[in-house]
């Protein structure tokens, strides 16, 4: 049963599958991208949150290319 309610979930209840969840290009190039499981799952949240906003914003966005 525990195996069954693990996971994330939209307001609705239906199970979020992280894998079909759009990354966008802003994504790829944040510090957080791939930094850990906690972050991960903050993320999968926010993008999915946005996944049919036409422009994706992000306020913990943090450039890897800013020293």
């Amino acid at each position: 049963m525990r195996d069954e309610m693990a996971g994330f979930y939209n307001d609705d209840g239906s199970k979020i599958n992280p894998e079909l969840v759009p990354k966008p290009s802003l994504c790829v190039t944040c510090k957080k991208d791939d930094a850990g499981e906690k972050e991960e799952i903050l993320c999968i949240l926010t993008r999915n949150d946005q996944r049919d906003e036409k422009n994706f914003e992000c306020d913990a966005y943090e450039s890897k290319f800013n020293g």
